[in-house]
C-alpha cells in the first residue's frame, strides 16, 4: 500500500510538472486576444504633448518646493530610479505622516483608466492634483503652487514656453497639464512586449509556461490589455478574503468614492508591468514576496491552491513585464528669489 501511494504521489508530482511545462503552439495568439503590446506613442487626452510641456512637467516632477514643506517631491513617492514607487509600505508625506495606501508605480501609469486604489481620479491631469493639495502628502494650497513658481523667473519663462497662448500661465491647472505630459513618456516596453510584436526568442520557455498558466487559471480575466490592469475594479477578496493584515477593515476601497455598498473592498486592478520590481504588494503594501503575492491572488481571486510548479512558472512570466525604464537626467531647477514662499513644517 505504502508503495502505491508514493507511486501515486511520484506520478501526480510528475503530470503536475509536465503540464507546467507545456506550451501552447498558438500561445502567441491566444495572448493578443487579451493583452496588448506597449504603443509607442501614448495618447493623454484633452492634454496635447509637446516638448516645452514635457520638459515643464519634468522640472516640476523632481521639484520638492511643489510641497508646502520643500522636502517632497512627485519623485519621493514615484522614484524613477528604482520602479517608479517607493518601495515602502505606505508612503511617508507632511510631517513625516504616513499615507493610508501603498503608492502604485508611476510607469506606464498613462495607460490605467483611472488613477489611484480607487480609481477617484479619471486621468493623469486629475491624480497630480490630489497630492499637492492632501494634508497626509504635500501639504500645499493652489495660491501657494502659484505664488511659488511665479517667484523664480526662469519658472515664469518655461510656463508661457509650455502654454503660449496664455496670458497667466502659471496655473495648478497648467502644472498638472506638464505633470501628465511628463508621465505620460514614462513608459517601459520589456520582453513580453517584444514577444507579442513577434519575437519568439524575446522570452524563454518558462516564461511561456507561465503565460500559458496565467491565461489558464484566469490571472488575465482581470489582469488584461495594454497594462495587464488598470481598466476595471473587483473586490479583493473575489472568493475568499484575505487575512487582516492585507486587507485592513478600515480601508473600504472605492466605497469612499461612490458610497455604493457594493463597492466596499473593491479596488482598481493594479497593472502588472514592472511587477518584479516594485515589492511590496497590494494596496496595504503588506506583502514583500511576489511568490506569496501570486499564492495570495489563486486563493482569493481565483480559489485554487496553486502548485509551488505553478507559481514559479507565472512569477518566471511576470518577470518578463519589467521593462526598459527611459534614461533619466536629473533637472537642474530655478534658484529659489526673495519672494519664493519659505518652506513650512
Amino acid at each position: 500500500m505504502k508503495i502505491l501511494f508514493t507511486a501515486m504521489a511520484v506520478a501526480l508530482v510528475a503530470a503536475t510538472a509536465f503540464a507546467a511545462q507545456f506550451i501552447p503552439p498558438d500561445l502567441r495568439e491566444t495572448a493578443l486576444a487579451t493583452f496588448e503590446p506597449l504603443p509607442f506613442t501614448p495618447a493623454v487626452t484633452n492634454n496635447p504633448i509637446t516638448p516645452e510641456k514635457i520638459a515643464l512637467g519634468k522640472a516640476l516632477f523632481f521639484d520638492p518646493r511643489l510641497s508646502s514643506s520643500g522636502v517632497f517631491s512627485c519623485n519621493s513617492c514615484h522614484n524613477l530610479a528604482t520602479g517608479g514607487d517607493d518601495n515602502h509600505e505606505t508612503s511617508i508625506g507632511h510631517g513625516w505622516q504616513k499615507g493610508q495606501r501603498n503608492a502604485p508605480t508611476v510607469f506606464n501609469s498613462v495607460f490605467n483608466k483611472s488613477q489611484f486604489w480607487d480609481g477617484r481620479a479619471e486621468d493623469l491631469k486629475a491624480q497630480a492634483k490630489g497630492p499637492i493639495q492632501a494634508g497626509v502628502e504635500m501639504a500645499n494650497t493652489p495660491y501657494r503652487v502659484v505664488e511659488t513658481f511665479k517667484s523664480m523667473p526662469q519658472y515664469v519663462e518655461w510656463f508661457h514656453s509650455a502654454f503660449p497662448e496664455e496670458a497667466d500661465p502659471i496655473t495648478l491647472e497648467n502644472v498638472a497639464n506638464a505633470l501628465a505630459d511628463y508621465e505620460a513618456t514614462l513608459v517601459t516596453p520589456g520582453p513580453f512586449d517584444a514577444f507579442l510584436n513577434g519575437d519568439d526568442t524575446a522570452i524563454g520557455p518558462e516564461e511561456k509556461q507561465g503565460l500559458a498558466l496565467f491565461i489558464e487559471k484566469g490571472c488575465s480575466s482581470c489582469h488584461s490589455g495594454v497594462n495587464l490592469g488598470g481598466e476595471g475594479y473587483y473586490p479583493f477578496g473575489l472568493v475568499e478574503k484575505p487575512s487582516a493584515d492585507v486587507l485592513p477593515e478600515n480601508d473600504k476601497g472605492r466605497f469612499a468614492v461612490t458610497n455604493v455598498p457594493e463597492d466596499s473592498y473593491v479596488f482598481r486592478v493594479p497593472s502588472l508591468r514592472n511587477v518584479a520590481i516594485t515589492a511590496p504588494y497590494f494596496h496595504s503594501g503588506k506583502v514583500w514576496d511576489l511568490r506569496q503575492a501570486v499564492a495570495i491572488m489563486g486563493t482569493t481571486q481565483l480559489g485554487q491552491e496553486l502548485t509551488q510548479i505553478e507559481i514559479d512558472r507565472i512569477v518566471a512570466y511576470l518577470h518578463s513585464l519589467t521593462g526598459k525604464r527611459p534614461e533619466i537626467t536629473y533637472p537642474i531647477l530655478p534658484t529659489e528669489t526673495p519672494t519664493t514662499p519659505r518652506p513650512r513644517s
